[in-house]
């Protein structure tokens, strides 16, 4: 009898192998042992319990089958319901992560409302085509090898401010991890100043390697996304022939075919039209999404690669959200009649909000009406000739950024002002002196705006900015019983450091002195090669800057009175005479620019000016 029920229960498992059977079958008719009529209740127990023990062998073997769990000896091996659900699981989890990697379509309504918010309605086929021929890739040129390159007018804001954070990373934050993505602001820049790229400090940019420049590339695109998002996502968005396994797993030189191919004939004229191709794919802070831009950028690097990254830009911050960040959402994002990107993408990019002024904060203007502007400090900055020309007025969160790169705004071109020394943007030491003994000095002077005090009043304000004058000087100084801003200023001119006073030992008096680079993508034909065979080279423009930047002290009848009081000394007094000296200058709009952030800055370069369109 047992041998039956063993036969019987092994033809079960052979039967619960078989693929795919309309119903459970059992595995042959059942023998009967004399006349079932007459079966005992112990038989029909008997009976029972086969039955019931094949029905359960082939549940579990059509569990096991789903888990290529394998039977050994003809017995079944148990599988235990955890492991089956934490490996169902897995599958689950991989199959929408393929999923996800497709990516997702936008919606009809979405697309539309996406195209309209850009491109506005009516928009020429000439704009189109300058934002769907404009891809984001560096120039192969050696001296500009750390640009990107423009070949046309309209996306120079999305190329300009992405160029500014690829400088960041080249230049301060070379051995940034993609690990540290969530957390990308600069909040511990002390720390962020010891990974400057010394490689860099003489301004050889020919030294980068290929793979350092697209690391950065791709950081400071996730950055920018990111910081679009307030740092909780990013969208990444793609072309659905081009988001797919397959892609992701090519090598370089195939992908660049497979997007040749796929881009063949494409044009964006509709909403229809971006909805069609348009694929995207929302990534949390982490490696995950480094790693899926990294082998997308071959997309972005095509001729739609500008229009994806602002779409991906304004996705990242949702639509709805673009919209109420701006003044007057009804105008499109790309500027009629020339197609250039607006001052809400720009700062969309540069602070994560599709504001449209450059000033600190909003504008209260009254019967619950603002202009809303920068919200807070940024990491890369803004400059712009319009304020040069008293059009607007860029506020101080733009002007001074974390990292000394700037955005660079004329009336029809965006580019790129940078140092390689953070040191630029530090507060003028002297100057700062010269307002704490200001403050302290007007804070004594009753004369109702005379600009003297007593003496009583001196040794207060001594007293308080800590000048140790000598007993001769401050015999001087009080012989009248009254002392006069102008003297007392004299006497801290040459009176030494180390006694509170502003006498330099470098001769420089307050003056700042550094260097700027300013780089214009827009590609441009220069000749290159031997006499015997020179040839036209497109390429963009890179302009070293020298800056000499006076302090504020020093205005021209001021500085009459410090030389003629140290003409008796004919080496004259150690920095008083060199800084009445007169300076060589050269002016370029972009010089005007400079000015906005160094008052009276001057500007020398060689070769050709720097050019700002």
């Amino acid at each position: 009898m047992v041998d039956q029920e063993e036969e019987d229960l092994q033809m079960a498992l052979r039967m619960s192998l078989q693929p795919s059977p309309p119903e459970p079958k059992r595995s042959k008719p059942r023998e009967t042992f004399g006349d079932s009529s007459e079966e005992s209740p112990e038989a029909k127990n008997r009976r029972l319990k086969r039955e019931l023990m094949a029905a359960a062998a082939e549940k579990r073997m059509m569990i096991s089958k789903s888990v290529s769990t394998k039977a050994t000896d003809n017995k079944e091996t148990p599988v235990s319901p955890k492991v089956v659900t934490q490996k169902t699981e897995a599958a689950r989890s991989g199959h929408e992560r393929k999923e996800a990697n497709l990516g997702q379509e936008l919606s009809p309504s979405d697309a539309e409302q996406l195209f309209l918010m850009v491109f506005g309605t009516g928009v020429s086929k000439d704009i189109l085509a300058q934002w769907c021929n404009q891809g984001i890739r560096f120039s192969s040129d050696p001296e500009t090898c750390m640009g990107l390159v423009q070949h046309e007018g309209g996306p120079c804001g999305v190329l300009a401010t992405i160029q500014a954070f690829v400088l960041k990373y080249l230049i301060f934050c070379p051995e940034e991890s993609e690990k540290s993505i969530s957390s990308m602001s600069s909040q511990n820049l002390a720390l962020r100043r010891i990974s400057h790229n010394a490689v860099l400090k003489s301004g050889d940019f020919s030294s980068l390697t290929e793979d350092g420049k697209l690391r950065a590339l791709v950081l400071s695109m996730l950055e920018i996304l990111f910081l679009c998002g307030s740092n909780k996502r990013a969208v990444i968005a793609t072309f659905g022939a081009l988001s797919n396994p397959s892609f992701d797993g090519s090598q370089d030189g195939q992908k660049d075919e497979i997007i040749i191919k796929a881009l063949e004939g494409l044009q964006i004229e509709s909403p229809s039209d971006l909805q069609k191709v348009l694929r995207i794919n929302v990534h949390t802070p982490g490696a995950g999404a480094f790693d899926h831009l990294k082998a997308m950028l071959p997309i972005f690097q095509s001729r739609l690669g500008a229009l994806l990254f602002l779409i991906s830009a304004l996705l990242s911050r949702g639509l709805e959200s673009v919209q109420a960040d701006r003044d007057d959402p009804s105008l499109p994002l790309v500027t009629a009649p020339f197609g250039h990107a607006s001052q809400e993408i720009v700062n969309l990019l540069l602070c994560g909000r599709a504001v449209p002024n450059v000033f600190d904060g909003c504008m209260d203007l009254g019967g619950g009406m603002s202009l809303k502007g920068i919200p807070t400090n940024v990491e890369v900055g803004f400059l712009s000739l319009l304020e040069s020309l008293n059009f607007c007025k860029v506020g101080q969160l733009l002007k001074c950024p974390w990292w000394p790169i700037w955005v660079v705004g004329s009336e029809s071109h965006y580019s790129v002002l940078f140092a390689l020394d953070i040191s630029v943007q530090d507060e003028n030491e002297l100057e700062q002196r010269e307002s704490l003994v200001r403050r302290a000095f007007d804070a004594q002077d009753q004369s109702g705006g005379g600009g003297f005090i007593s003496v009583e009043g001196l040794h207060q304000v001594l007293r308080e900015a800590k000048i140790n004058l000598p007993a001769e000087k401050l015999e001087s100084l009080c012989s009248s019983g009254f002392i006069v801003w102008s003297e007392f200023w004299q006497v801290l001119l040459e009176l030494d450091r180390s006694l509170g006073g502003l006498k330099d030992s470098t001769g420089l008096m307050g003056k700042k002195q550094f260097d700027l680079y300013h780089f214009n993508g827009i590609a441009k034909s220069v000749v290159s090669g031997s006499a015997g065979g020179e040839s036209p080279l497109q390429r963009p423009r890179l302009t070293k800057l020298r800056v000499s930047v006076p302090p504020k002290w020093t205005p021209e009848d001021f500085m009459k009175d410090v030389s003629c009081s140290s003409g008796s000394n004919p080496s004259g007094k150690d920095g008083v005479v060199e800084v009445n000296q007169p300076e060589r200058s050269q002016h370029a709009p972009l010089v005007d620019c400079i000015r906005t952030r160094w008052g009276r800055a001057l500007c020398t370069w060689d070769g050709d000016p720097p050019s700002i369109v």
